[in-house]
């Protein structure tokens, strides 16, 4: 007795038969529609910091990557509350509440790049003709031939 696959079909088919996978995508798009529009009354800096995780029970749960955007966002709390309700999605909206979870993958801190110089790279040679240390000679040769011009 042969396992015999299930026939592949495409994810559009899936979505609108699928009804678990109906009602995920259907939350995904509330949250998505929900993220835009509270971008639009956000300030600019802060919608890269802030994302919608829910609106249950007139809240409205916000991740944010800091505590200081957490801060910033909770002393504008009315003020979003009274623009967001004019939206019918958040007619019913009392609160918001700022949970932080900084973000999953770090960003990596930027590599400073040691500009090559001729003149230093002449000035290292100089330099190591006049040591008599065979061992700081040759780091200092070594060092010079990384500040050399490349051909």
């Amino acid at each position: 007795m042969a396992f015999a696959p299930l026939d592949a079909r495409r994810p559009g088919d899936l979505i609108r038969t699928h009804s678990t996978l109906k009602g995920l995508y259907a939350k995904a798009r509330a949250v998505e529609r929900l993220q835009v529009l509270i971008e639009t009354l956000m300030e600019p800096a802060a919608r890269e910091h802030c994302r919608v995780a829910s609106l249950r029970d007139g809240v409205l749960r916000l991740m944010v990557t800091d505590s200081h955007w957490a801060t910033r966002l909770r002393y504008q709390q009315k003020r979003l509350v009274r623009q967001l309700q004019a939206y019918t999605e958040f007619a019913t909206l009392t609160k918001i509440h700022c949970k932080v979870q900084p973000p999953s993958v770090k960003k990596a801190p930027p590599r400073r790049k040691m500009r090559q110089s001729s003149v230093a790279a002449l000035s290292l040679r100089e330099t190591a003709e006049q040591i008599k240390d065979p061992v700081l000679k040759e780091a200092l040769q070594r060092l010079a031939a990384h500040h050399a011009p490349k051909e």
